[in-house]
């Protein structure tokens, strides 16, 4: 199966996506609540065909400046199917970027990386520019 890159221009709305299949997804910018489920599926589809044969290790990089808690559930079920890399005995890393003073994000990450029983690395940005 060959699975090919994939990049998502950000909009004021929601966030740019890159999807590659060398093992590097990044979500970065806003996700507020607008009609996202086109959006979503788009980002959904490439995932499930990109868990049927995983790098070796799967980097996931997001960082939201805002996320709606309507959107919420989305970034549950995206990283829900990263306990499907694990059982193909592949590695994963989650890295969850936030602003200093951004206690929001930061705590939103936190409770999903709590619902899903899934590590995160927290990595606070000093600046605008860190990432």
């Amino acid at each position: 199966m060959n699975i090919v890159s994939k990049k998502i221009e950000s909009t004021k709305n929601t966030p740019e996506i890159t999807l590659n299949p060398e093992g590097f997804i990044s979500l970065k910018g806003r996700s507020m609540n607008v009609n996202m489920t086109e959006f979503f599926k788009q980002i959904e589809d490439w995932i499930d065909l990109y868990i049927s044969a995983p790098a070796e290790e799967t980097c996931f990089d997001i960082y939201l400046e805002y996320l709606d808690t309507t959107n919420l559930n989305f970034y549950i079920t995206l990283l829900k199917k990263v306990e499907l890399i694990k059982l193909k005995n592949k590695k994963y890393i989650i890295n969850w970027y936030y602003e200093e003073g951004d206690e929001d994000i930061a705590e939103k990450g936190e409770d999903i990386s709590s619902i899903l029983n899934l590590p995160f690395n927290f990595i606070m940005l000093h600046e605008h520019n860190d990432i």
